[in-house]
C-alpha cells in the first residue's frame, strides 16, 4: 500500500489525545469500611473489571477513527505496478476535431463522443492536476496549462475546424508544454492513417494514451484537385479543366454527377463512376470570351461526407499582352503584322538608343529584334526582367558582336552563341510536348512545312542547355527555352530575317510560335490554396517604391493579413484566419487587386483508419505508448485512477471511521 499524500501521516501523532484523556480522566473511590464487606469487595471488583474494559474499548474505537481518518486524507491506493508516480500531475489531452469526426457512432457524432472521454479523463484526476486541452488548431491559448474547472469548459467549447495535422506534431505540442516529472497524454482521435505517424515518436518520458474513436462507415468521393491543361488559359478559345475525383471506399462508387459553375451559370459536366480506392480524370472545355478575374466552382453529389465535394478555383485573363520589340535600326513588319491584327495584344517599339529600362515590367514579353550588341546596361536590365518573371525572345543578328551576346548569355546562364554557319538546315522536329507548340497542330505534324535557315548560329555546351523547341535535321537547335528563375528566355538561332531564314513565311510555325511564347509563364498562377496549409501567398507588387501599401483579405470576415515586401512580390500571410472554403478578395485600398480561392485540406477525406491491431503494430517499439480501447472506455474515469492512481483506498477507510465511531457510541450506550 502506497499513499498520494504521505504528508498527512503526520497526523497520526494525535492518537496520543484520546490516550491522555482516558489515563487523566477517571473518578477516583474513597474507601468505606463496613462491618460485613465480603460481599461487597466482590461486587466492587467485578464493577472494576467491567469498567476498565469498557474504557479500553472505547479507547481503541476512538483510536482507530481518528487513524482511519488520518489515513482517508492520504489517501492510500494499492498500487497495480512498478509505474505508478504521486504528486502532481500534469495531463495534455488531444482532441481531434477535423472533418472526419462529423461521422457517427451509434448515432452519436464522432466529436461529441471525444469531448465526453475527455471530460472523463479530466474527472479522473485530482484537483490540484494540471490540464492541457489542445485541437488541430494550435492556437496559443491552447499552449498553457489550466486548472480542472478550466479544463472541463474549454472542453465544452471544442467546436469541428478544417485544419488537420500529423499525429507527431501533436505529440511535439503536448511535450513540449509538459515540464513536470508525470506528464500523460491522451490522443483521441479516429486514427485515420493519412495523419497516425505515430511510430517515429521516440520520447519514453510521456506516457501516452491512445483512445481510438471511430466511425462505422467508409465511403467518400472527393473532388482532390483541378488544373488547366496548359500553363495559362486563353481568351476566346476552348480551355481544358482537368479534374482529379478520387473514390476512398472499398466499393464502387456510382452515379457520380459532375457539375461546373461559372458566371453564375451551372454546366453538367457529366455522371461517372469510379472504381473503389481509385482516383479518376475527367476534363471540362471552358470557354473564355471575356477578359478579367474569374472564380469557377467543381461540386459533384456524394453522401455523408460532404466537407470535399467542392472545389473552388480563381484565375485572370489579362485585358491585354503588352510586348515591347527592341530594334537597331529599322522596325520588323511581320512582327507589327502579327501583333497590331490581334487587339488581345499590344506591341510597342522601341530603338536601341531610347530604351526606357524603366519600364520593362509593365510588358509580358521583350523582343530583341536584329540587334548588334547588347550593352552592359541593357544586358543588366534584362538580366533582373528575366529573374523577376519577365519573358524574354532574342534573334540575333549576324553583323552582332558575339562576345557581347554571349557575355549577356553568360550572365543569365544560358548557353553560348557559337560561330555562323552558312549551311542550309531544315527544321525537322517540333517539341509538342511544351507549351509552346502543344495542342497546336490537329494533324499529323509531318505534313507541315517546317521553316529553313541558310545560315544559323550553333549553341555551345556551357551554362544551362535549356529545352529545345525546334530541332534542324541534323540535330542542331533552332529555337531553345532557358528557364532563369521565375523567368524565360527564349534564344533563335537565326535572325528574323527572310533573308536567312523563312520562319516568317510559315504561319504554321511563326504565328503560334510568337503568341504562345507572348502569353507563356514560367511560374502558373495556383489556381486554388489549401486552408491550414497554403499559409504564404505570393502575389506581384504594383507598387515596389512604396511601403505603406496595406492589403486586406476579404471573403466571409474582412482581416489584414502578415505582408512581406520583397520587390517585384509581396507575401501575404493569412495564418489561420481563413476558416471556410470559397473565394476572398485582396484589397488594396478600395480596388480588388487579386482573386483567391480556398478549399478544404484533402488530407482527411481517405477515411481508412488504423485498427486496434495496427496501432499496437504501430506502438510496439515504445513501451509508453498504451491504448483504451472501444470496451474499455465504457468505464474509463475509473479505468484511470485505478491505472495512474492503483486502486484507491480512501473511501474505505472514510467507512472505516464512521464504522469505528458508531462502535464507539454503541459501546458507551449499552455496555453496563
Amino acid at each position: 500500500m502506497a499513499f498520494i499524500y504521505p504528508s498527512f501521516l503526520w497526523a497520526l501523532l494525535g492518537l496520543i489525545i484520546p490516550i491522555i484523556i482516558h489515563l487523566f480522566f477517571f473518578k477516583r473511590f474513597k474507601k468505606v469500611y463496613f462491618s460485613n464487606t465480603k460481599f461487597l469487595k466482590e461486587i466492587k471488583e467485578e464493577t472494576s473489571s467491567r469498567n476498565r474494559l469498557k474504557n479500553l474499548l472505547v479507547l481503541l474505537a476512538r483510536c482507530l477513527a481518528i487513524a482511519a481518518l488520518v489515513f482517508a486524507f492520504a489517501q492510500p491506493f494499492i498500487k497495480k505496478s512498478d509505474e505508478i508516480v504521486t504528486g502532481q500531475k500534469e495531463v495534455s489531452i488531444f482532441i481531434d476535431n477535423s472533418y472526419s469526426m462529423l461521422g457517427e457512432q451509434e448515432n452519436v457524432p464522432l466529436l461529441e463522443l471525444a469531448k465526453q472521454r475527455a471530460r472523463e479523463i479530466v474527472s479522473a484526476y485530482g484537483p490540484n492536476d494540471k490540464f492541457q486541452i489542445l485541437t488541430h488548431e494550435f492556437d496559443g491559448r491552447f499552449q498553457r496549462l489550466i486548472s480542472k474547472d478550466d479544463a472541463l469548459s474549454v472542453i465544452d467549447g471544442v467546436t469541428e475546424v478544417p485544419f488537420v495535422n500529423d499525429l507527431s506534431n501533436v505529440l511535439k505540442r503536448q511535450n513540449a508544454i509538459l515540464k513536470a516529472d508525470n506528464k500523460i497524454s491522451y490522443l483521441i482521435t479516429d486514427f485515420q492513417k493519412s495523419i497516425t505517424d505515430i511510430d517515429s515518436w521516440q520520447d519514453s518520458t510521456m506516457k501516452v494514451n491512445l483512445i481510438p474513436i471511430q466511425a462505422s462507415f467508409q465511403k467518400n468521393v472527393s473532388i482532390d484537385s483541378a488544373w488547366f491543361a496548359s500553363p495559362v488559359p486563353i481568351l476566346n478559345q476552348n480551355n481544358k479543366l482537368v479534374i482529379k475525383l478520387t473514390n476512398y471506399g472499398e466499393v464502387e462508387a456510382e452515379g457520380i454527377k459532375i457539375t461546373f459553375s461559372m458566371d453564375g451559370q451551372d454546366k453538367p459536366v457529366g455522371i461517372k463512376s469510379i472504381p473503389a480506392n481509385s482516383s479518376i480524370i475527367d476534363t471540362v472545355n471552358i470557354s473564355l470570351t471575356t477578359a478579367g478575374k474569374k472564380q469557377a466552382k467543381i461540386s459533384i453529389t456524394d453522401y455523408p461526407i460532404l466537407f470535399d465535394d467542392d472545389y473552388y478555383i480563381s484565375f485572370e485573363i489579362a485585358e491585354k499582352i503588352t510586348i515591347l520589340a527592341l530594334n537597331e535600326n529599322s522596325s520588323n513588319k511581320y512582327l507589327r503584322a502579327l501583333f497590331t491584327g490581334v487587339s488581345y495584344f499590344a506591341l510597342d517599339e522601341q530603338f536601341t538608343n531610347q530604351v526606357q529600362y524603366q519600364k520593362f515590367n509593365d510588358y509580358q514579353l521583350i523582343i530583341l529584334n536584329d540587334l548588334n550588341q547588347i550593352s552592359s546596361g541593357l544586358g543588366a536590365e534584362l538580366d533582373k526582367y528575366i529573374r523577376t518573371g519577365g519573358k524574354v525572345l532574342v534573334f540575333p543578328s549576324f553583323t552582332a558582336s558575339v562576345n557581347e551576346y554571349n557575355s549577356f548569355l553568360a550572365s543569365v546562364g544560358a548557353s553560348s552563341l557559337l560561330g555562323k554557319k552558312d549551311e542550309v538546315a531544315e527544321v525537322a522536329n517540333v517539341n509538342t510536348t511544351e507549351f509552346i507548340f502543344s495542342d497546336v497542330f490537329e494533324l499529323n505534324k509531318s505534313n507541315i512545312k517546317l521553316p529553313i535557315a541558310q545560315t544559323y548560329y550553333g549553341f555551345g555546351q556551357s551554362g544551362v542547355q535549356g529545352e529545345s523547341i525546334l530541332d534542324f535535321r541534323n540535330g542542331a537547335s533552332f529555337l531553345k527555352k532557358f528557364k532563369i528563375d521565375g523567368g524565360q528566355l527564349y534564344l533563335s538561332a537565326s535572325p528574323l530575317s527572310e533573308e536567312k531564314n523563312n520562319l516568317v513565311q510559315n504561319a504554321e510555325i511563326f504565328v503560334p510560335m510568337l503568341y504562345k511564347i507572348a502569353i507563356a509563364r514560367n511560374i502558373p498562377d495556383n489556381l486554388a490554396y489549401t486552408i491550414g496549409k497554403n499559409k504564404l501567398i505570393d502575389i506581384d507588387n504594383i507598387n515596389q517604391s512604396s511601403s505603406e501599401m496595406t492589403y486586406k483579405i476579404k471573403g466571409e470576415n474582412e482581416f489584414i493579413p502578415g505582408q512581406s515586401n520583397l520587390g517585384k512580390t509581396v507575401v501575404l500571410d493569412v495564418g489561420n484566419q481563413i476558416s471556410k472554403a470559397g473565394y476572398y478578395q485582396v484589397i488594396l485600398g478600395t480596388e480588388v487587386f487579386k482573386n483567391l480561392a480556398f478549399n478544404f485540406n484533402r488530407k482527411e477525406s481517405d477515411l481508412s483508419v488504423l485498427t486496434s491491431s495496427d496501432l499496437n503494430t504501430k506502438i510496439s517499439a515504445n513501451p509508453s505508448f498504451s491504448i483504451i480501447d472501444k470496451d474499455a472506455q465504457n468505464g474509463i474515469t475509473e479505468l484511470l485512477k485505478q491505472n495512474d492512481v492503483g486502486i484507491p483506498l480512501w473511501k474505505y477507510f472514510l467507512i472505516a471511521v464512521l464504522v469505528f465511531l458508531l462502535i464507539e457510541m454503541l459501546l458507551i450506550r449499552f455496555m453496563k
